[in-house]
């Protein structure tokens, strides 16, 4: 669901630049404040403004990953009725997204056995914040099963169960695409209207980012020293590393499903990519992946179709970073999940991006992550610093997710018969 104008400008307020100073000012005043004795007077007093601020956010992640959900399914359902070339692309958009969540699941345990985080840093940071916070252990596979069906809703919503939740919301999505056309758009726009409200409000939170993660930051480095920077550091390289995959995978999905060589590939697209890098937006880069589309030859006819889908309803890069960041919370914390706990947010990942691709990126790094985590049974805490440095990931989704769009076009553009429009 596109942001509103409003909603975009209010996070602009808060961009990359402030936060990232707040973030360097915290964690300097912290190392500062370590063993010093005014250390817990700040930590009294950063503690509970870094909570507010992380509380005012959580707030919000229910109804709007509930209403983001709604609109994107009911989204890519009109999209699929549209017409062949449409419905192709929305599936091949469905598999994609899927394979994305699962290849996170399969890389990023693989990271952490070859470069695991430090076990002094993991276990000052697990000391610094939430930390001590115990994860609940994971149910039989009995329970596990009975929990995807909530008894209770809105205990369900309250206890912040992720799972049942997004069940249901996909069962009440598809139950309104059947229904009468009038009724169908009364409660979209409903659900449209919730989900813009949530981007307001989180909008006017993100406005007080520079003073939240200034507080968190402090609380952090205060507590955990040094090993706060290396373990940042650490963050930002084995998340990268995962939209660098999707990177990788985009060039197999033009060579094998649009069959183009690699180099000409990469020559059409690179443009694209530049304007990318420059604006980290695929919205923004959409003219350019149009040129990068007439240079490979791809009919101007299904290319103007195909990309504006991908853009609105497809980011191949979200389930698989998403997951990663949830899974290096669970890292950080010491957590294993088990192989339930592990498909289950594999199922969120690739369900809830469908909803949240158009976002503004700080909007999207606490919409989209916060469920898996909960899924994973990890507090959400952790996000709220982990936004500040997300500002070169956040470069690998762009450049990643325009990649895939071009390949993706050129591939289902392939499929296609030669005199199919629609």
């Amino acid at each position: 669901m596109p942001a509103s104008d409003t909603t975009n400008s209010q996070a602009r307020l808060s961009g990359p630049l402030p936060i990232i100073l707040a973030l360097a000012g915290g964690l300097a005043l912290g190392l500062m404040a370590m063993g010093s004795s005014w250390a817990d007077d700040g930590l009294a007093i950063a503690g509970p403004i870094g909570g507010m601020w992380l509380d005012a956010l959580k707030m919000t992640i229910v109804p709007l990953v509930v209403a983001l959900l709604v609109t994107g399914i009911v989204k890519a359902a009109a999209a699929a009725r549209a017409g062949r070339i449409a419905a192709r692309s929305v599936t091949v958009f469905l598999i994609l997204l899927w394979a994305s969540s699962l290849m996170a699941a399969l890389v990023m345990p693989m990271l952490f056995a070859l470069w695991p985080l430090a076990p002094d840093a993991a276990q000052a940071l697990r000391a610094s914040g939430e930390a001590a916070q115990a994860v609940p252990a994971m149910p039989g596979i009995g329970d596990f099963l009975r929990s995807f069906v909530p008894a209770n809703l809105f205990a369900a919503a309250a206890a912040d169960a992720v799972l049942p939740l997004t069940l249901f919301t996909v069962l009440f999505a598809f139950a309104l695409l059947s229904l009468e056309p009038e009724k169908r758009e009364l409660l979209a726009r409903f659900f449209e209207a919730v989900g813009d409200a949530m981007l307001v409000i989180i909008g006017w939170v993100l406005r007080l980012a520079p003073i939240g993660v200034f507080a968190l930051a402090f609380s952090v480095a205060a507590q955990a020293g040094l090993s706060a920077l290396g373990a940042l550091a650490h963050y930002v390289v084995l998340v990268t590393i995962t939209g660098t995959v999707v990177l990788i995978a985009a060039y197999g999905v033009a060579l094998w499903g649009g069959r183009i060589g690699v180099l000409r590939f990469a020559r059409a697209v690179l443009p694209a990519q530049a304007v990318a890098v420059s604006t980290q937006s695929s919205l923004a880069s959409l003219p350019a992946m149009l040129g990068s589309c007439t240079a490979l030859g791809i009919p101007a006819v299904r290319a103007d179709m195909i990309l504006p889908l991908a853009v609105a309803l497809f980011r191949a890069t979200g389930p698989a970073m998403n997951l990663a960041v949830a899974l290096y919370v669970a890292h950080w914390y010491g957590v294993e999940p088990g192989w339930m706990q592990i498909a289950a947010a594999i199922a969120v990942a690739a369900t809830t991006t469908l909803g949240a691709v158009s976002l503004p990126g700080q909007l999207s790094f606490i919409s989209s992550i916060a469920p898996i985590a909960l899924v994973l049974g990890v507090p959400i805490a952790p996000l709220g610093l982990l936004i500040a440095v997300e500002t070169l990931p956040d470069i690998m989704r762009t450049i990643a997710n325009v990649t895939m769009d071009v390949a993706v076009t050129a591939m289902v553009s392939r499929q296609v018969g030669p005199d199919e429009t629609a």
